[in-house]
């Protein structure tokens, strides 16, 4: 495997992205699970502001790892830009989840907790963060122009 990689540098930096855009989301979702939790069980926030401020919070724990770690070597656009950016592809990618989920009950008659979870949090989830891993690559935190790359 490794002598197929070093014949395919662009695929070995592909793979090698997948894995810190992957871990980020893991950090980011653990981050989102124990802020919602902790809002909820400690501070006696209700269900939806709770869930809110624990997605902001991971959206923000994401943010700065895609930014200063997965998509370090890429081009700086200006934190404004990306951020707008940012929040726009992850307001998309919460629509994907959503329109999974919307589907699997409306459309197909599936409302058990069971399929709830699959359509949204499978499906969704995993639709979603196909999106947003192209989404982020091709405009949130684009490559750096040739001439750029060549002289750094």
């Amino acid at each position: 495997m490794r002598a197929f990689l070093t014949r395919h540098p662009r695929l070995a930096a592909l793979i090698a992205q997948l894995g810190k855009f992957g871990s980020v989301g893991a950090v980011a979702y653990v981050v989102q699970l124990a802020v919602t939790n902790f809002l909820w069980e400690t501070a006696g926030m209700a269900a939806l502001p709770g869930q809110v401020l624990g997605t902001l919070v991971s959206i923000a724990v994401a943010f700065v790892g895609n930014r200063f770690w997965t998509f370090a070597d890429r081009a700086r656009t200006g934190y404004g830009r990306e951020t707008l950016l940012f929040l726009a592809m992850n307001g998309v990618g919460l629509l994907i989840q959503l329109g999974c989920q919307a589907f699997s009950v409306y459309v197909l008659g599936f409302d058990d907790p069971l399929s709830r979870n699959i359509a949204g949090n499978v499906v969704g989830v995993g639709l979603g963060t196909l999106f947003r891993f192209f989404s982020y690559r091709t405009w949130v935190f684009p490559e750096r122009p040739a001439e750029v790359r060549e002289s750094a």
